[in-house]
């Protein structure tokens, strides 16, 4: 009798389609990723991968349905620095325990996040610089909506983070995503955000909204003019962004590792890097114990950020 690792290796990905669930909806830096990797793994595979958004609590809806669903290897997440990172410090109670409830595959890809504000209330505001920021937000608190991919995701907490180290105060408002919250940013709903840099770089490069600052402590070879936030005057800030692939707890270690080697292969593609380089995404690809140990030193990262921006959601 064939063993059960020899049975899965043969066997997956034959079944069905492998379903890549985006906590998130459509439209930002997770969906955009995900959309990348979907069809290269669908090509190396031979077998479809299909994205299904699943947004909802700051990312813990999606992340939820996967660590409950079948350990076969047809389940994954494309899961964040707010899934595995932030949102156990934020959240009083998580429906899945990060660590615990997954297997981590392979860290797809970091982002810098940039601080972007619709145009017309830039102007309005007079406001061209990080600086011009501070001074507007504190002599106007609250007037200015700052907008969210969700509570918990760093898009929220570097602007949280931003208000705690500047004395300032921004209104939060937190969407299901990145693409509905730039949606109303650049309709004019919504004035200012932290979003992740891929996400926004369209619309940027398009002058649909305008870039301030980028909150990496480099500054992001896709906008290098742009400065960041430490460079404006605000030292010490630093926060970015993550994606990763993770399965199930319990996935078969073959399988795992199949989808690390593969997805590794194609992120080190020329195409598909210099697509997501030249959108302000750095790819990765590491190892699945490595992307573990990153998860770890992420977790203990965030929650002294969290501590410190005061953030909580109830």
């Amino acid at each position: 009798m064939a063993t059960p690792t020899a049975w899965s290796q043969a066997a997956w990905p034959t079944a069905k389609p492998v379903r890549i669930v985006v906590p998130f909806a459509a439209g930002g830096t997770t969906d955009i990723l995900a959309r990348a990797m979907a069809p290269e793994l669908s090509k190396a595979f031979g077998q479809t991968f299909i994205v299904d958004n699943k947004p909802g609590a700051g990312g813990n809806v999606g992340g939820d349905l996967v660590a409950k669903s079948p350990a076969d290897g047809y389940t994954l997440l494309m899961g964040t620095v707010g899934t595995h990172g932030i949102n156990q410090s934020l959240y009083p109670k998580m429906p899945f325990d990060p660590i615990k409830d997954f297997a981590p595959i392979t860290l797809v890809a970091g982002v810098p996040n940039v601080v972007v504000m619709n145009p017309a209330r830039a102007e309005a505001a007079k406001i061209n610089s990080i600086a011009d920021l501070i001074k507007y937000s504190k002599a106007n608190p609250g007037k200015l909506n700052m907008a969210s991919s969700g509570n918990g995701t760093s898009i929220h907490l570097s602007g949280e983070l931003f208000k705690s180290m500047t004395g300032t105060f921004m209104v939060h408002f937190p969407y299901r995503g990145s693409g509905p919250a730039l949606l109303d940013l650049i309709g004019g709903t919504m004035d200012i955000m932290f979003d992740n840099l891929p996400s926004a770089m369209p619309h940027i490069k398009a002058g649909k909204l305008k870039a301030l600052a980028v909150t990496t402590a480099q500054r992001s070879a896709a906008l290098p003019e742009v400065p960041t936030i430490a460079e404006a005057g605000v030292k010490g800030f630093e926060a970015s962004s993550w994606f990763g692939l993770l399965a199930p707890a319990g996935t078969p270690a073959d399988i795992v590792n199949r989808i690390q080697q593969e997805t590794a292969k194609s992120l080190g593609a020329p195409e598909l890097k210099e697509r997501l380089l030249s959108q302000g995404a750095i790819p990765s690809g590491m190892k699945p114990a490595e992307f573990a140990a990153y998860i770890a030193a992420e977790t203990k990262k965030w929650e002294k950020v969290v501590k410190a921006s005061g953030a909580k959601v109830d």
